[in-house]
């Protein structure tokens, strides 16, 4: 930040850190940031021709934007490639360590630099969400009045954290994580360009694999990373070895060829299914110990909530996709606490596979033929001359009817008979089948 707002002969604001960062000596995570969009990895809906964002940087429009997403997916990024392909000074500043004088500052030189030469400014804020409505306030006139293009960046969900003048004045934009395989890209491109390491250094499969899975999608961590194994490397090779040394951190023997890391988490998953809690830490100990992605943990416990649990205990799933939403809100280390509670709370829950069962039964019927036609009083009926050829004709609506069940033909004459869900009496489900036992039977015309 030293001399961000330092005054030259013509007024202006000198630019942001990211303007003068090109040279040898900056971070590997600085040297390989993207020039154009081309260039910009993942994000594939904000890069394609004629998308609002291309607009912005093709057209050289002056439109505030509102980048809204995960840590080390391209926000900062983004404000560089519109600085460079307009031709704008580029001025940063931190929410973090910025105030409001500071924000009134920087648009004042954006002002003088735009009166005096014409040139445009693109003002970046990191991490926006941290600004008080009073700082957020002070932006209002350099956005209206376009002294400044703003694009502030935020992992906060805006409408929550931004004030609604600047929400409504700015282009929001919501970048989406990035997958293992953008990660391994821009690592091996950092590992082949003459930004990078200029093809110096090698490494091996299970040093990149290590390298991705600790990267937990974040780009600039996983160049930072890759920059300190490269330090650590002995005779211009980066081992598994090396890269464990260099972040400090073990990889746990997820091995070579990504067989352990596979069944660690089959492992983990069965923990849970067979209500072991103690091993399913254990499992999950691992996995964090290694770098894995906690998303993809939370995403595995999301999946096993239906799959294993389903309705002998509905909150299973409320508990594992409210872990999910947490564990992106807070992210590392936070989020180890997170991801126990949720694992220790299914893996005590009761257990029923049911509704696997069901929808697997349903599928097997559909691909085996057994289609058959909607019956005609199921029809839709809304349209002119439906009920001319019958359709809407004898259909039982079921709050007319005693208990608010209706008995009629729901399913094809194929399948009129199915049964797809079986419940258990496990947990909760037990209640569940109870009444969906007396429930068919009166829907079938079978109660006495």
């Amino acid at each position: 930040m030293d001399g961000l707002f330092e005054m030259s002969s013509s007024g202006a604001a000198r630019g942001g850190s990211l303007s003068h960062s090109d040279h040898a000596a900056a971070p590997l995570a600085v040297r390989m940031r993207p020039r154009t969009l081309e260039e910009l990895v993942g994000q594939s809906s904000l890069r394609a021709a004629g998308s609002p964002l291309h607009q912005v940087v093709e057209g050289g429009q002056s439109l505030s934007l509102l980048l809204w997403g995960p840590p080390g997916t391209g926000k900062t990024t983004i404000a560089s490639i519109v600085s460079r392909s307009t031709d704008r000074r580029f001025v940063e500043i931190s929410a973090v360590s910025a105030g409001v004088k500071e924000v009134r500052a920087a648009i004042d030189a954006a002002r003088a630099e735009l009166v005096a030469t014409g040139k445009e400014t693109v003002l970046f804020v990191d991490e926006v969400h941290r600004f008080s409505k009073a700082q957020q306030d002070a932006l209002l006139p350099g956005v209206e009045n376009r002294w400044v293009t703003l694009v502030a960046a935020t992992t906060e969900n805006p409408f929550f954290s931004v004030i609604s003048p600047l929400l409504s004045r700015s282009l929001l934009l919501r970048l989406e994580s990035l997958t293992d395989d953008d990660i391994r890209g821009v690592l091996v491109r950092a590992l082949e360009d003459e930004r990078g390491l200029g093809g110096s250094m090698t490494i091996t499969d299970e040093a990149l694999d290590h390298l991705v899975r600790l990267a937990g999608g974040d780009a600039r961590r996983s160049l930072t990373y890759l920059e300190a194994a490269a330090g650590a490397a002995v005779e211009g090779e980066i081992t598994l070895e090396a890269a464990e040394r260099a972040v400090d951190q073990a990889a746990v023997r997820y091995d070579r060829q990504g067989d352990q890391h596979y069944d660690v988490v089959s492992a983990f998953i069965k923990s849970v299914r067979g209500s072991d809690a103690d091993a399913a830490l254990h499992y999950l100990a691992r996995m964090i110990e290694a770098g894995e992605d906690p998303r993809f943990i939370a995403r595995r416990l999301m999946i096993l909530a239906s799959e294993d649990i389903g309705l002998a205990d509905s909150t299973a799933l409320q508990t594992a996709v409210a872990a999910a939403q947490t564990v992106q809100l807070i992210g590392m280390p936070e989020a180890q606490l997170t991801l126990a509670h949720a694992t220790i709370a299914l893996a005590v829950a009761p257990k029923s596979n049911a509704v696997t069962n069901a929808i697997f039964a349903a599928r097997a019927d559909v691909t085996a033929g057994k289609i058959g036609n909607v019956p005609p009083h199921l029809r839709d009926a809304h349209y002119e001359g439906a009920k001319k050829i019958g359709h809407g004709e004898a259909y039982k609506y079921a709050h007319d009817e005693p208990f608010g069940i209706a008995t009629q033909q729901y399913a094809p004459d194929a399948v009129a008979d199915a049964e797809y869900y079986r419940p258990t009496s496990h947990g909760a489900e037990a209640g569940v089948k109870e009444r969906w036992e007396r429930v068919r039977k009166i829907v079938r015309g079978q109660d006495g």
